[in-house]
């Protein structure tokens, strides 16, 4: 080869319209990227709306009027709603790092910031919508979202005992229900032992259902909780099929129970 095939750029390697410094172009607008509609997202709408909906329809089967049923469903959405976003901002670099889908603060779309000035006004308002149910089932609700929150402490979650949160939580909705008035009244009763136990079984189900679908990441960080070592051992077919007939064993319990025994328990 000569000295002067060798200075020869390849023409192969090079193009005459290249524009290595230029900046890639940017992304076109999305409906999806607006931010109320990914504070949205991150706030778990299906299951806050869902779990929402199923405590006023407990409300209403209880006798309850309708303007106290509308109370204790916007309580519980605003409650869950806190929830969600507490989580994803808790888990926001462990979800960038195995980068799920669905997540607007993990893959930067959502400031965190943002989310922690939404949580904060939707804490300050769940305490009155709280409260507005009776002293005694706002302090019940306060409480089990209390420890909903404490539950999202990662050491607590990778553990044997994630679960607990989870059934401490959903047996505190019983009393929430059972003292329920309105204006802030104290009203009701206590309720009945069986609701505040099923309501816990309730509460594990939920937890084994909603763990599925990170199992897969939950096992590369090494975590040992209850539904991995669960899918672990009778793969994650069948524990979405146990975990789903669980809480609709549960929740056909508590129609019975409701129906038998009674949400609250009869004044001495």
């Amino acid at each position: 080869m000569t000295t002067t095939e060798r200075d020869e750029p390849d023409p192969t390697l090079t193009s005459p319209t290249a524009e290595p410094d230029g900046e890639p172009e940017p992304a076109g607008f999305r409906l999806g990227d607006l931010t109320p509609l990914l504070l949205v997202r991150a706030a778990h709408p299906r299951q806050a709306v869902l779990t929402a909906a199923g405590l006023a329809v407990a409300a209403a089967l209880a006798g309850r009027p309708s303007r106290e049923v509308l109370l204790v469903f916007a309580t519980v959405l605003v409650g869950q709603v806190v929830l969600g976003w507490a989580n994803d901002l808790v888990d926001r670099r462990r979800d960038a790092r195995h980068h799920l889908a669905g997540k607007p603060v993990a893959d930067g779309r959502l400031d965190p910031g943002t989310v922690w000035f939404c949580l904060a006004i939707g804490v300050f308002l769940v305490v009155p919508l709280s409260i507005g149910n009776g002293r005694y089932a706002g302090t019940a609700y306060l409480l089990s979202l209390a420890i909903g929150l404490a539950g999202q402490w990662p050491r607590l979650r990778r553990g044997f005992f994630s679960w607990v949160p989870w059934a401490a939580a959903f047996a505190l909705y019983p009393a929430f229900l059972s003292y329920g008035g309105w204006g802030g009244r104290t009203e009701g009763a206590p309720p009945e032992i069986l609701m505040t136990v099923l309501a816990a079984l309730l509460g594990v189900a939920v937890h084994l259902l909603t763990a599925l679908w990170g199992l897969v990441p939950d096992n590369e960080d090494r975590w040992t909780y209850l539904p991995l070592r669960l899918g672990l051992r009778i793969g994650a077919s069948r524990l979405l099929w146990v975990a789903g007939t669980a809480t609709v064993v549960v929740l056909v319990a508590l129609a019975f129970a409701g129906t038998h025994v009674g949400l609250a328990q009869e004044p001495l």
